[in-house]
């Protein structure tokens, strides 16, 4: 079964967080089938926005996912390497496109494209992201990648975005171009992964929440002329144990991810790696 390892929440600064080259490389030999890296680009000081996460708004020292996942990627050969997830409007599509083209053309097509709109407004803000309209905003933006990974010349006339004719080297290994999977649980996140997604990413859903989002996602997709089987849902376990991993399965899921623990040294992190893989893989 498709189990997958998100990175540990970074330990407060100025602890470094551990090195995911190591993270990636044990979680590969210990079975895992796939290793996520979640993205804050900075932190503000002073917020209003919380979240059921981070219920003071203050989010701690997060790397970058895509260096993240680029060491990752050095150092492994079968594991997939997915972002939980991206915040597609804090970037600029054209340069996020080079660097997940990148990415996926080093590590043999092992990208998963994990995207999301945020939560922290003040984080978006000061990235130059419409947060009233960031769901619109990733939108496009996804639209200008799609343009630029599936045609030779492309070029884009948007709201957010203009392009002229360019070319965009490399393209994804994989084709058309990585999976795009739609996170988050807003009112319209179903709608939109039939319109413009490959499949959900949920946190801190119920099996049954999977459940029910797998029948509208069915109900969706044949109402716009998509094949249900296309759209896939990877959801994240708010427990480790197995038996309820195997609900999420059975709820719908292709993929479920659990988190590891913060960790501060590699000794540590493989202790707690190993702790996981039992509960989680056997």
């Amino acid at each position: 079964m498709n189990i997958g390892l998100v990175m540990p929440l970074p330990p407060p600064p100025p602890t470094v967080a551990v090195d995911p080259a190591f993270l990636a490389r044990e979680a590969e030999r210990l079975g895992f089938e796939s290793f996520w890296a979640t993205q804050h680009i900075v932190a503000p000081v002073h917020v209003e926005s919380i979240s059921h996460v981070f219920a003071d708004g203050q989010v701690p020292g997060f790397t970058d996912p895509l260096i993240a996942l680029a060491r990752a990627s050095a150092v492994t050969s079968t594991i997939k390497l997915g972002t939980s997830v991206l915040l597609v409007p804090e970037h600029h599509p054209v340069m996020l496109a080079k660097q997940v083209a990148t990415l996926d053309w080093y590590s043999n097509g092992r990208f998963i494209m994990g995207v999301g709109a945020g939560w922290l407004k003040e984080e978006a803000e000061i990235m130059g992201a419409d947060f009233e309209h960031r769901w619109t905003q990733a939108r496009e933006a996804v639209q200008v990648m799609k343009t630029l990974w599936t045609n030779d010349i492309a070029e884009h006339h948007g709201h957010y975005y203009e392009l002229p004719p360019v070319r965009l080297f490399p393209k994804p290994a994989q084709r058309p171009h990585p999976q795009i999977f739609l996170g988050g649980q807003a009112k319209n996140v179903l709608k939109r992964v039939v319109a413009w997604g490959d499949g959900w990413q949920p946190s801190f859903v119920t099996p049954e929440q999977v459940k029910e989002g797998r029948a509208t996602l069915d109900s969706l997709a044949a109402e716009a002329g998509r094949d249900p089987a296309s759209l896939h849902i990877a959801a994240y376990s708010d427990r480790p144990e197995r038996a309820r991993i195997d609900e999420y399965f059975d709820a719908g899921a292709i993929r479920v991810m659990v988190r590891l623990p913060t960790v501060t040294n590699e000794r540590e992190a493989g202790e707690e790696l190993e702790r996981l893989a039992e509960e989680a893989l056997r």
